[in-house]
């Protein structure tokens, strides 16, 4: 069972990482390049851990931070994981939807101040989650 869900979490990981790419390669700013997508999911990573443990944010923000980990962990699904490549559609939906609302709902102050990733890194994930251009010399 344990082994079961890790291989869930981690085939969802590999599956959002593969969908910000393809993210990136449709929102990307100019001068960006494939590297910083590349380094953008472990970047995501890090800065969801801060924010769940920003106490600033309201307890519901930070609670949509665990319930994305929850919905990619739990064995029951919308939708199937043996199908292939529909089986994990639920999961990036349901992810994709609650990480954007924390990210936006967080602001683009407490985003710049917990993101751990390169100035291009935080100009394409504000882009992606529609918040206004970060600047470098705000950093």
């Amino acid at each position: 069972m344990l082994v079961e869900v890790l291989i869930g979490v981690a085939v969802a990981v590999v599956a959002a990482w593969a969908l910000l790419i393809v993210a990136l390669l449709v929102a990307r700013p100019k001068g960006v390049s494939l590297v910083d997508g590349l380094r953008l999911l472990p970047d995501l990573l890090r800065l969801l851990r801060g924010l769940a443990a920003e106490r600033s944010l309201p307890w519901t923000v930070r609670a949509r931070v665990w319930l994305a980990l929850a919905w990619v962990i739990n064995p029951l699904d919308l939708v199937p994981e043996f199908l292939p490549v529909i089986g994990l559609v639920d999961e990036i939906i349901v992810v994709t939807v609650l990480l954007r609302s924390v990210i936006r709902r967080a602001g683009p102050e407490v985003l710049q101040r917990h993101w751990p990733g390169t100035p291009q890194g935080l100009a394409v994930l504000s882009r992606l989650c529609g918040l206004p251009a970060t600047t470098e010399s705000s950093r």
